[in-house]
């Protein structure tokens, strides 16, 4: 009988840029350095786990530590690179707390890319695209993964929809689609999911998305979500027919 080694996997993660492998060092930032050292009060010797959306999970050790850096070495992969399924998620921004929720909640559930869009009736005219970014990066950070979904810069829903990918299918999450005798089967990726602003849609977007053939219009129930809720319910929906959690 042959038994494999099972290397064990820190609590601590920390997304890095750099290149992993046997015996890499990583210059942390920073941020990370602060973090370990001033707030977990790591030391050298400490273990931490790296990912980098390429090489998969690493066990590292810190092996110099001061206030304002920290360098770590890899020991052992302790995860494989697991690439969620090719879903985006396109939704319009609402309020800051709430459009932060979407992001962490996003990342947590899969999805692969975030487009936050502006639609005819959408609160927020700009967003940090930074910050959003930065959660997304925890996000991952906290439920195990191995890999950081883009959050892309706001843009135009109907610009969005110009420059649509062939082939990709489109689920638009219509709230006024009363009952699920309504709703289409969800399509397999590459997809993409599209939640509206508490406004709902424009009847001028409304008319607009129903041409489109790639578009796959469903409900989410009787009753009228908000848009942090729906765009959970709509993720978690496509995950368990369609995605990595069959």
């Amino acid at each position: 009988m042959v038994t494999f080694m099972v290397t064990p996997r820190a609590k601590i993660r920390l997304f890095v840029e750099q290149p992993l492998g046997e015996g890499q060092e990583i210059a942390l930032s920073q941020a990370q350095a602060h973090y370990l050292v001033n707030v977990m009060r790591l030391g050298a010797g400490a273990e931490l786990a790296l990912f980098n959306n390429r090489d998969g999970e690493w066990l590292a050790h810190l092996v110099q530590t001061s206030k304002r850096s920290a360098l770590a070495r890899c020991v052992a992969q302790s995860a494989p690179q697991r690439l969620p399924p090719d879903l985006w998620l396109l939704f319009a921004p609402i309020k800051k707390a709430r459009t932060d929720f979407i992001v962490e909640k996003s990342a947590e559930l899969g999805a692969a890319r975030i487009l936050p869009v502006q639609s005819d009736f959408t609160n927020a005219e700009r967003i940090r695209q930074d910050r959003l970014q930065a959660h997304a990066v925890e996000a991952a950070e906290q439920c195990g993964g191995t890999y950081v979904p883009e959050v892309a810069p706001l843009t135009p829903l109907a610009r969005v929809l110009d420059n649509w990918p062939g082939g990709r299918a489109l689920v638009w999450c219509d709230e006024a689609r009363a009952n699920a005798a309504q709703m289409s089967p969800l399509p397999p990726a590459p997809a993409a999911i599209l939640i509206g602003p508490e406004g709902g849609f424009s009847p001028t977007e409304r008319q607009r998305l129903a041409s489109l053939p790639m578009v796959h219009p469903i409900t989410l129930g009787p009753r009228i979500l908000r848009a942090d809720t729906a765009a959970v319910a709509a993720l978690t929906l496509w995950q368990s027919a369609q995605g990595d959690w069959r």
